[in-house]
């Protein structure tokens, strides 16, 4: 599903005024069609999982403690 600039902020709750920083500074996947930006929700998604500071190896290792 290809998402706005509108609709990429709400999901990721951010002004569109971030998201359109972002964009320029290349820090989010994004899709230029014509004069508009379109981002891939599932792109967004695994990007954002990228970004995470959680590790599930972590998870496991805390659980056999």
């Amino acid at each position: 599903m290809w998402l706005t600039i509108e609709e990429i902020a709400s999901y990721l709750k951010v002004s569109k005024e971030t998201i359109y920083k972002m964009v320029q500074q290349n820090q989010i996947p994004a899709s230029k069609l014509g004069n508009q930006w379109r981002f891939n929700r599932e792109t967004v998604d695994a990007w954002l999982k990228a970004q995470s500071n959680f590790q599930f190896s972590n998870m496991k290792a805390a659980s056999h403690e």
